[in-house]
């Protein structure tokens, strides 16, 4: 488990629909798509954007967009929205960019030849002294834009483009290349250690603790609960977590899902139990990382077996994040 004492970078600045760019973020490398997950192909662009930002002496930025392209064409929700904006910023400020050029993906911009695009976008809008995609990147009406368009369009109007191979999902070089529906596909299931590998890093949601039933307080497992993106298709269930809040890491034991012993029909909720920790956690804004996948959910026929099943839970999970068994009862004052 990382140090409980790390504190983790601040979020990059995040610009929306920029007319143009502040002072420090003039003529940057742009690292351009959609981003979602920020996973080890997206990693691999911003890299190269990095480097090439790094021989032209310019800043770097991740240009994305929103909301995702698929759900405006189809409807929102759509797609299952890996990292939603604000976690999506924090990713990909982790991955080293300076700032995230957010555009409004809009009948407008569906609208805009690729030429366009270019032109009054990447050299009117943002003066753009480069530009790294990846090998899959289509952009501009009907997705006319491809990397091979971009190359062309960047000789033509003075800047370098990098096209980013593919990265293969396994190491050992299987046809299978990264994507963000292969990570969809694995949350799906719960297999969070197999997300973990496609993104690089373990998923993680970004949200406010809320207030809850505080049924679990009575039962002794106080929870923190946040309400995860209307899109979020997780398999329902227990799991180890992370969770961090002001900039410090806490291991815990989260369920995800509609509660069934204790109500019926509710909306999802992630709910998570923090070890070692006494404190007010609502409004906070919190980090909570998936490590481990420990049961699914189930209906219990009384509390008092669902109580048996959730210490054992905080046991596995605390196995799972390499902390010590627990040894004694905290005091709750000031438990969510």
């Amino acid at each position: 488990m990382p140090d409980p004492k790390t504190t983790l970078k601040s979020d990059p600045p995040v610009l929306r629909d920029p007319l143009t760019l502040p002072a420090e973020l003039a003529r940057p490398v742009v690292a351009i798509g959609n981003f979602d997950g920020a996973h080890r192909g997206h990693a691999a662009v911003i890299n190269a954007a990095r480097s090439l930002a790094r021989k032209l002496g310019r800043p770097l930025a991740a240009l994305t967009f929103e909301p995702h392209p698929v759900d405006y064409f189809s409807r929102p929700g759509t797609v299952f929205r890996l990292t939603p904006e604000k976690a999506r910023a924090r990713a990909l400020g982790r991955l080293g960019v300076d700032a995230v050029i957010v555009l409004s993906f809009d009948a407008r911009l569906a609208a805009q030849p690729a030429e366009d695009f270019v032109a009054e976008t990447l050299v009117g809008r943002l003066g753009v002294a480069g530009v790294a995609v990846g090998y899959d990147f289509h952009f501009g009406k009907g997705r006319g834009g491809s990397p091979a368009f971009l190359v062309e369009a960047g000789r033509r109007h003075g800047f370098p483009v990098e096209i980013v191979d593919r990265v293969d999902a396994d190491a050992d070089g299987a046809p299978e290349a990264v994507h963000s529906n292969a990570a969809r596909v694995a949350l799906e299931a719960g297999d969070v250690a197999l997300a973990a590998r496609l993104l690089g890093h373990e998923w993680f949601v970004v949200g406010e603790v809320i207030h809850g039933q505080k049924l679990g307080r009575t039962l002794g497992f106080p929870t923190a609960n946040v309400a995860l993106d209307p899109s979020c298709r997780l398999r329902h269930g227990i799991y180890a977590v992370r969770l961090t809040v002001d900039g410090v890491i806490h291991g815990g034991v989260a369920n995800f899902g509609s509660r069934p012993t204790v109500t019926e029909n509710g909306a999802p909720l992630l709910e998570v139990f923090v070890f070692d920790f006494s404190g007010d956690l609502y409004g906070k804004t919190v980090e909570v990382a998936f490590a481990g996948w420990i049961r699914g959910e189930a209906k219990f026929a009384s509390l008092d077996e669902l109580v048996v099943a959730m210490n054992d839970d905080k046991a596995r999970a605390r196995a799972m994040l390499g902390l010590a068994p627990e040894k004694a009862a905290l005091s709750e004052t000031g438990r969510v």
